[in-house]
């Protein structure tokens, strides 16, 4: 093996996987290509996986979809993607691949496939347990573009508008709440209170996402009229789930699971509830303190599902990522509307649609989310013109990763 190869390690060469191939599918064209001299690449077979620096090397090849739940971190490379590429990008999360330290796991999408998967660091500090592909994180704000899903799915079966307005769904809610619109809290513009702020300092219990609707109930006015300004609001879409559960009659994770992951084949992710669910493969929350990384994994506000409660892989984030590219979930016209930027009453436009920023990069338009919570840092990246996405997923608090996902894109999509 070449010295140049030596950080990916020969371990992974022939690794002995756990788990199913529900990806095999997608793969099986990779079987055929035959990558360059220096580029590795991952062949499906049946009993394990290799990795290997010229295309005829005889080796035994594994099932591919299952190298996303191997006990060794993977590699995915398709052909054509040089070790010179590879290098640039393996040199960006050198932080995270080192002994001992919180990970990250991060995933290049083109054209229907899987790229490049790579998993560093461990996702539980303490019984060093390795990130894998099929780690669960917090994915914090990522969320909001599932809760905004459920609403979007509500909207076109006719049991909601998104010019609703709170009290018209709560009957209860006081009367500022006759002008904040389902629209406005899907793009920021209701203008309601940061709960955040209202959480007495003594407080030692963790909110839920009802207890934010009460919170909410006991205020008079917003920071500004709704619809004139944008304010980002964790309470807005701690209150949309709250209008999922009345509209719907079911709990929020509930909905969710039944009507988003379940379908998508997205079993392992899950918006968690505490002593009703569980979160296999879980990576936990750490930060770094005085030089040591120190656990982080929960906060006052961490059991609020709406603005950042749910935990999700690699794994079932292709499946999402992949799903938005059909009407498997709304019609192209309805998901169109999340991907659309709103405006504001004076016609001012926004960079956010419902659950994503619109933005524009290089020319190609992107949508995309960060997330960061107690402990976790995280960012998806989507080129829905170029069929190409990025995903990263860390359990430490520090570094921002919005940065290295618009690296990779430079470097895989652009060129640079």
């Amino acid at each position: 093996m070449p010295r140049s190869l030596g950080w990916l390690g020969v371990a992974i060469k022939s690794a002995f996987l756990a788990d199913g191939s529900n990806l095999d599918a997608k793969f099986q064209e990779m079987a055929q290509c035959r990558a360059p001299p220096g580029t590795w690449r991952v062949v499906p077979g049946r009993h394990r996986i290799s990795l290997f620096d010229k295309p005829d090397d005889n080796v035994n090849p594994l099932s591919l979809a299952t190298a996303l739940c191997c006990a060794v971190p993977a590699l995915l490379l398709l052909p054509g993607c040089g070790m010179e590429r590879i290098a640039q990008m393996e040199a960006l999360f050198r932080a995270y691949n080192q002994p001992g330290v919180p990970g990250a796991a991060v995933m290049i999408i083109h054209r229907g496939k899987p790229v490049f998967v790579r998993a560093y660091g461990l996702a539980n500090l303490a019984d060093q347990t390795p990130v894998r592909p099929a780690t669960n994180f917090r994915l914090a704000s990522l969320t909001k573009q599932f809760t905004a899903m459920a609403i979007m799915m509500l909207v076109e079966h006719g049991k909601l508008t998104y010019e609703r307005t709170l009290t018209e769904i709560f009957p209860e809610f006081p009367a500022y709440g006759r002008t904040v619109t389902l629209r406005h809290l899907l793009q920021h513009t209701s203008g309601l209170i940061d709960y955040e702020d209202l959480l007495p300092d003594t407080a030692t219990v963790q909110v839920l996402d009802r207890d934010v609707l009460a919170l909410m109930q006991a205020q008079d006015s917003t920071y500004f009229p709704p619809g004139t300004q944008y304010r980002y609001s964790n309470s807005g879409y701690a209150v949309l789930a709250m209008v999922v559960e009345r509209v719907s009659g079911m709990r929020f994770a509930e909905f969710l699971r039944t009507n988003i992951f379940q379908p998508l084949g997205m079993h392992t992710t899950v918006a968690f509830e505490n002593g009703v669910s569980h979160v296999p493969h879980r990576a936990l929350g750490y930060r770094e303190e005085n030089g040591a990384f120190v656990l982080k994994d929960q906060s006052l506000t961490s059991a609020v599902l709406g603005d950042g409660g749910i935990y999700s892989s690699l794994e079932d984030l292709f499946k999402w990522d992949q799903a938005l590219y059909t009407e498997k979930l709304v019609s192209a016209a309805t998901l169109q509307q999340a991907f659309t930027p709103g405006v504001l009453a004076d016609g001012r436009p926004l960079d956010y649609g419902f659950g994503w920023r619109v933005q524009d990069y290089r020319g190609h338009r992107r949508l995309q989310h960060t997330g960061s919570t107690s402990g976790f840092r995280n960012v998806i990246q989507r080129y829905p013109d170029d069929k190409f996405s990025v995903i990263i997923l860390t359990n430490r608090a520090e570094p921002e990763v919005e940065e290295l996902a618009t690296q990779l894109t430079d470097i895989f999509l652009f060129g640079k």
